[in-house]
């Protein structure tokens, strides 16, 4: 039995959800989500908890229990709560500032780098140097952060670019002087 899979989900107040035809529908007060699931895969309800349960133990069921018991619990704790991905900027003239749809990134090169919002994701940047973005869909969240981080990763000498807050960098010695 997965260690993860079945282990059930707490269900918060006004979350409400949907498993019809392989799909899983969740909706709450952040917004709706909506996912397909694997085939063998059944979810059901049990004193307020979630309980994801697999069809058989077939070699691909076993496989994807404990995903789809985490794909699930994502989802609710996206309607309820959100998720929240932070960056932090480092170096000498380095920030970013909102403009319009998105926000312009300043790091280092000729011109800005104007990143585009995707849909359901929110920024927001309280100093020029951290960038804080909020949204209900982990996996969306998770993927942008990794573009932004992307557009000037960190460096293993000063450490300059974009990190995620509290990520520690490898820092690696430089020219020894002789």
């Amino acid at each position: 039995m997965s260690r993860i899979g079945k282990m059930p989900i707490e269900l918060p107040a006004g979350v409400e959800y949907k498993f019809e035809n392989k799909v899983f529908t969740a909706k709450g007060p952040k917004g709706s989500l909506e996912r397909s699931m694997p085939g063998g895969i059944k979810v059901s309800e049990e004193e307020g908890k979630i309980v994801v349960e697999r069809l058989s133990d077939s070699r691909e069921d076993r496989s994807f229990h404990g995903l789809a018991r985490s794909l699930i619990a994502n989802m609710i704790k996206g309607v309820s709560i959100g998720f929240e991905k932070q960056l932090e900027i480092v170096g000498v003239g380095y920030r970013a500032a909102v403009k319009g749809e998105g926000f312009e990134l300043q790091v280092g090169y000729s011109n800005p780098v104007m990143m585009d919002l995707p849909k359901g994701i929110e920024v927001e940047i309280p100093v020029p140097t951290k960038i804080i973005l909020r949204g209900i869909d982990n996996e969306a969240l998770g993927d942008f952060a990794a573009k932004v981080r992307a557009v000037r990763g960190p460096e293993p000498y000063k450490g300059k670019g974009i990190k995620y807050a509290g990520e520690k960098i490898r820092r690696k010695a430089g020219k020894a002087s002789k």
